[in-house]
């Protein structure tokens, strides 16, 4: 029985008319009463529209009350609904998208569309055009767990950086230096923040972690081409120089189209290879700024370098063959870039002179040599995240040797 009491239909009383019909099996009944003046009408309509039957109904004022409501009255309309099939054919043909606790389903069908994960999805709705839906091409264990991370770590550029700090009593050759790497940096983020966000257009949203992920990767490198414009011009000059070099070793990011070879490339090698770089002018920076912009946007590039080696090497166990489609890919981009010029000379410049403090003969050498130490450790670093996915040693050497010299 469902009691309305004044409640009409029109303000939400079918719902209580439809929890009690859930109750019950196709052909049962359920008895309505309510005082509204027009429930007798609604119900007959609201029953059409639905698929159920009115029985019978006592709809006028001068019938007794039929429902055992306290305080019932001769006003009251009783009406006795049989339950029709129609709800029970809507779902027919319905699926779980996955289940709500535990892993992502291995296949994600397309079918679910945009449903939450675990949810009883109708059939007949449109697919989702994910190119993404196969568990180990996007999963990492520890995707989970680096969203959260990520989700708390969010810093505010404007609070977060103290921008009236003073500059220093850096030669204005450092400060021009520094200018160009922030350049540098603004340019090679800029690549990095489309990455993630193309990844994430194509991922299906089953993989909700990962998809979280990539939108806090996303907003990571956007504060990072916030704050490192920011720096760039802070002393009141322009921006530095852009090789034709530099942006077609990105432009081979960009073009890959695969999702995992394109997070391998952007975060094992080359936000890999940047940890090393930001770490290098934080360490030699002439000024607090310039220090903290790049401790910050190390802090974000450690996540996204641990996802990159996390999902990899996922992919890697599930499929020992992919190892030779990342040396594939590797490959194919060092022969892409091989008449390019690398490393723009004006940014290598600027590290030696960063690390050197001054144009003395003794401190260039002092900055050469902490350039080259830089260089080592890149690789080193390289080596080991590739052999963590699975290269044998002599391989990863031998890719992190064809690593393209822009560094990204």
């Amino acid at each position: 029985m469902a009691d309305l009491a004044n409640l009409g239909l029109d303000e939400g009383g079918h719902l209580l008319v439809t929890h009690g019909l859930d109750a019950l099996s196709p052909g049962e009944r359920l008895t309505v009463t309510g005082s509204h003046p027009a429930l007798g009408i609604h119900l007959a309509a609201w029953c059409r529209e639905h698929g159920h039957q009115v029985a019978w109904t006592d709809a006028g004022p001068s019938g007794s009350p039929r429902a055992g409501r306290a305080g019932g009255t001769a006003d009251d309309t009783t009406v006795v609904i049989v339950k029709g099939s129609a709800g029970e054919r809507r779902w027919q043909g319905a699926e779980r998208a996955g289940l709500a606790a535990g892993p992502p389903a291995a296949h994600a069908n397309a079918a679910w569309g945009l449903a939450a994960r675990g949810a009883l999805v109708e059939a007949g709705g449109p697919p989702i055009g994910a190119q993404w839906s196969e568990r180990d091409h996007v999963w990492a264990d520890i995707a989970p767990q680096l969203y959260a991370a990520a989700a708390a770590s969010q810093w505010d550029p404007a609070t977060a950086v103290d921008w009236t700090a003073p500059l220093g009593g850096a030669p204005p050759e450092v400060e021009r230096a520094v200018v160009q790497l922030m350049t540098y940096l603004v340019e090679n983020e800029q690549a990095a923040l489309i990455i993630p966000a193309r990844l994430l257009s194509q991922l299906h949203p089953h993989y909700r972690e990962v998809m979280q992920l990539l939108a806090t990767q996303a907003a990571d490198e956007a504060r990072h081409v916030e704050v490192f414009t920011r720096r760039a011009v802070l002393s009141g000059g322009e921006p530095g120089t852009s090789s034709a070099g530099g942006r077609a070793s990105l432009q081979t990011l960009l073009d890959e189209p695969d999702f995992t070879t394109a997070a391998f490339l952007l975060s094992v090698l080359g936000e890999g290879t940047f940890l090393d770089l930001l770490r290098f002018i934080a360490e030699h920076a002439p000024d607090q700024v310039t220090a903290d912009v790049t401790r910050l946007a190390a802090r974000d590039e450690a996540r996204h370098v641990a996802f990159g080696v996390a999902h990899t090497a996922h992919l890697a166990r599930a499929d020992r063959h992919y190892l030779g489609t990342l040396r594939q890919a590797v490959e194919r981009r060092h022969a892409a870039l091989r008449d390019t010029a690398g490393l723009n000379a004006e940014v290598f410049g600027a590290l030696v002179l960063l690390g050197a403090g001054s144009w003395s003969p003794e401190a260039i050498r002092r900055g050469w040599a902490a350039v080259r130490d830089l260089q080592d450790r890149m690789d080193e670093g390289r080596r080991r995240r590739l052999a963590a996915i699975g290269f044998p040693d002599d391989e990863a050497a031998e890719l992190s040797a064809l690593h393209t010299r822009n560094f990204m």
